[in-house]
């Protein structure tokens, strides 16, 4: 049980859980759900970890100015692949969130739920409780992605019967097969959003000599990307420079070859997933020929990956009700249940 000291420093302290994404950080706030969603992006004056724009230039601030800095401004993505690559502009991105949602409401250090990809190591899981320590936390507690996801998604993992969620987001893909509040098997392939990002940009670059941004990218992905034929084909306008003459150009791409584009980091998405259920033991694949597959994170999002995914496993397959939050909504709910969920969780020492 938490020991009582810690249970009434937490009656005043603005406890938090935080799904510190690749691509997004969220935080949620007991009793009062999500508090803040931002990019994870950081603009820092070159050659030093001081945030630039008096200390504001963090989260969307930070983000517009991704490909778009004076040479003495840098916009640094800190995580990769869903862990720490930069510690110590991390650090500086976790105090300046927790700064902004604690906004003087608690003299008391917050406790935090932080959610994690379930394949990192023991030297970066450490990472993540000391940049939350080193930020201001009280008491740091790491919940699996799978986990943070299925509850926050409303699957019953505490219950004996075989529930499976497939959580794609920035930076990782999480699969797993959850029963009896614990994990059955996973499996965690660095292969998600950045990498379908990437692959529009090599396409461009491939088939149109049009060198393109992340941004762009995203957009592309957002407006026209799919897993499966679209009842009606759709195109867009890109713009990006010409890498034969240096010169501002546009294209016009369709929704045909981003798809055909989008294939290689779908595949690997699909392998973890098939990877998953050969590993799953009989009585739990037989709960999921009923149950199926839940999709959450921001990849969930791109047409027809539910589709692509039911045709390849025999599986029902459905998107959550809003998945790019599934993560957070479930931190919010360990964050409120300390007690009778501490099993599923590793804290930081006392």
């Amino acid at each position: 049980m938490l020991n009582l000291w810690d249970r009434l420093l937490g009656a005043f302290s603005v406890d938090m859980g935080i799904d510190l994404g690749t691509a997004n950080t969220l935080v949620t706030v007991r009793g009062e759900g999500i508090v803040l969603n931002e990019p994870s992006v950081v603009a820092v004056k070159k050659g030093t970890n001081e945030i630039a724009a008096g200390g504001t230039a963090v989260g969307w601030a930070a983000k517009d100015m991704l490909g778009k800095t004076p040479g003495h401004i840098e916009a640094i993505r800190p995580m990769k692949d869903g862990v720490i690559a930069d510690f110590e502009i991390t650090e500086a991105m976790l105090r300046y969130f927790i700064r902004k949602v604690h906004n003087q409401r608690s003299f008391v250090r917050p406790r935090m739920v932080i959610a994690i990809p379930s394949g990192i190591t023991q030297v970066e899981r450490r990472a993540v409780i000391n940049s939350a320590e080193r930020a201001g936390a009280r008491k740091v507690y790491l919940v699996s992605e799978p986990l943070a996801a299925a509850i926050g998604v409303g699957l019953p993992i505490t219950e004996p019967t075989g529930c499976m969620i497939c959580d794609i987001g920035g930076g990782t893909t999480e699969v797993a097969v959850i029963s009896l509040a614990g994990i059955v098997h996973s499996e965690s392939v660095r292969v998600a959003g950045d990498e379908a990002d990437e692959a529009i940009i090599a396409h461009l670059r491939k088939h149109y000599d049009l060198l393109i941004g992340e941004q762009s990218a995203e957009r592309i992905k957002v407006a026209i990307g799919s897993a499966y034929p679209l009842r009606k084909e759709m195109s867009m306008e890109v713009k990006g420079r010409d890498l034969q003459h240096g010169l501002p150009r546009k294209v016009v791409v369709t929704s045909e070859e981003i798809r055909d584009a989008l294939t290689e980091p779908l595949f690997h998405i699909m392998s973890a997933i098939k990877a998953t259920l050969e590993d799953t033991p009989p009585e739990l694949s037989a709960d999921l020929v009923d149950l199926g597959i839940v999709l959450a994170g921001g990849g969930s999002l791109i047409r027809g990956i539910d589709r692509v995914i039911s045709e390849q496993t025999g599986l029902p397959v459905r998107v959550a009700k809003d998945p790019l939050t599934a993560v957070a909504r479930g931190t919010q709910i360990f964050l409120e249940n300390l007690t009778s969920f501490r099993s599923m969780l590793s804290a930081s020492e006392d």
